[in-house]
């Protein structure tokens, strides 16, 4: 399960998810693609929730999700317990997100990144650990108590 990473995305983030995929798999990685299987025109949400599932039931520990500006994917996987979906631009945010955040979905902008902007955000991403502490009580306020 450390190895696998749960990917999806929509007609606007096909293309960079199909890069990234090869990306991951040549580093070790085993996929879990959710589609979009190709450019047609879809729905975003019907590619954020099984990855948001796969990460809040802990089949993977981390996902990825593209769409043209990462929003839309965001805003669905955070309605999930326990997913801290995270729109990423560049290193340093990825790095925070998972640092400060613990971020476990990583949410990419096709729209306004290239695939060596989105390499490298993805490289940050998996090469940060939480790093508890202080950080710990701010992620443990995040989901509603309601």
């Amino acid at each position: 399960m450390e190895k696998t990473i749960a990917i999806g995305s929509d007609h606007a983030g096909y293309k960079l998810k199909t890069e990234i995929c090869c990306y991951l798999l040549d580093k070790g990685y085993a996929i879990k693609n959710f589609g979009a299987k190709n450019q047609d025109s879809v729905d975003y949400p019907d590619y954020a929730h099984p990855v948001a599932e796969e990460v809040q039931h802990k089949n993977t520990k981390l996902g990825i999700l593209i769409c043209h500006s990462g929003q839309g994917m965001s805003l669905t996987a955070n309605k999930y317990k326990d997913v801290r979906a995270a729109v990423c631009w560049d290193m340093e945010i990825a790095k925070l997100a998972r640092q400060h955040n613990n971020a476990n979905i990583l949410c990419l902008p096709a729209g306004f990144i290239d695939l060596h902007k989105a390499t490298q955000i993805l490289d940050a991403f998996l090469s940060e650990n939480f790093e508890g502490g202080r950080h710990q009580r701010r992620v443990e306020k995040i989901s509603c108590q309601t």
